[in-house]
């Protein structure tokens, strides 16, 4: 599937110097935070993380508060999709004007009356809503359909 990748990132992280007795669990902690989450430092959703820590001895920085870093090498990967790239998502909800779907499990896409390719014609059929192919009786939209779909915006 597009919009997938695998990145390669350095990070330098901050930590609390009272995180300093388990500095990779705290380090597991803030990284896992980020999890499922859209950030724009990565340009898209960390999935999943492979994380090394560089550093044996750790800077303190002045200040206030005073954190240290720690640099990182992390493998990353992201879902990010972009326009006119084709993805793959689970029907949940179908209704009269959309077709809801949820890619990798997590993530939502609305599909609106607009953009259904007009060989389909909505029905109900046995009380189940559903998309149904004017040329082809055997190719429906209905709940639970795996489809594949262009990314518009």
């Amino acid at each position: 599937m597009e919009g997938l990748s695998v990145a390669d990132a350095n990070l330098l992280m901050y930590l609390h110097p009272s995180k300093s007795r388990n500095v990779s669990q705290s380090i597991l902690r803030e990284l896992g935070s980020l999890l499922f989450k859209f950030n724009e430092t990565f340009d898209g959703v960390l999935l999943a993380y492979d994380v090394n820590i560089l550093d044996k001895q750790a800077k303190i920085l002045s200040g206030v508060h005073p954190y240290f870093g720690l640099r990182l090498k992390a493998n990353l990967l992201l879902f990010s999709p972009k326009p006119d790239m084709l993805l793959e998502g689970k029907v949940v909800k179908l209704s009269q004007e959309s077709i809801h779907v949820i890619v990798l499990g997590f993530s939502s896409a609305i599909i609106t009356a607009e953009n259904i390719h007009g060989e389909f014609k909505y029905r109900t059929k046995d009380k189940e809503e559903l998309f149904a192919s004017k040329s082809h009786k055997r190719l429906v939209i209905k709940v639970g359909t795996m489809i594949r779909f262009l990314v518009k915006r």
